[in-house]
């Protein structure tokens, strides 16, 4: 593996900001992450539920950030389910950093978490995001129309969905 995972901190509140500025046109329309002082710190302190368990996806070598992957919406009980999702910054994005990173974090959802499904809503135009998703082994299993809203506008998304059976068959080929 050539990242590692970190809890989001004040440490790094600088250096992810500068990522978010650097990163705006690839973030574009798909996501509005924290972007001032006051947004990450309330994203930090949101970190703190149990219905979230939240990543800073770090390069090993030169311990730059890559991007952002958050488990959302952690449902306990019967349920056992959550959200994913994560953000890539330039300029490390697009050299499958992320998808060992992704990688990690279903692992930890699975194992750790004890989590027994999760779901990735991605827009329809993410071709790059789509393509991670599908390499991991989640399935489309359906289309929200208007489903959240992203930079001021409702948006349209794909559900996929992974549950922890597929994963634990997948696991030692992905």
């Amino acid at each position: 593996m050539r990242v590692r995972l970190e809890a989001p901190s004040r440490r790094r509140e600088e250096e992810y900001l500068i990522a978010v500025a650097r990163s705006r046109s690839l973030h574009r329309s798909l996501v509005t992450p924290p972007s001032t002082p006051e947004k990450y710190r309330q994203y930090l302190k949101a970190n703190r539920s149990d219905r979230h368990a939240n990543f800073f996806v770090v390069e090993k070598g030169g311990q730059d950030l890559v991007g952002v992957i958050n488990i959302e919406n952690i449902v306990r009980g019967y349920f056992k389910s959550a959200c994913l999702g994560y953000y890539a910054f330039l300029p490390l994005a697009g050299r499958g950093l992320m998808y060992e990173g992704i990688k990690l974090v279903i692992e930890h959802a699975f194992a750790d978490l004890k989590l027994h499904r999760l779901e990735a809503n991605i827009q329809p135009d993410n071709r790059r995001s789509k393509a991670i998703i599908k390499g991991l082994g989640f399935e489309l299993e359906g289309f929200s129309k208007r489903y959240l809203k992203i930079g001021g506008r409702w948006r349209d998304h794909e559900r996929w969905a992974l549950l922890v059976e597929e994963w634990t068959g997948r696991s030692k080929s992905v």
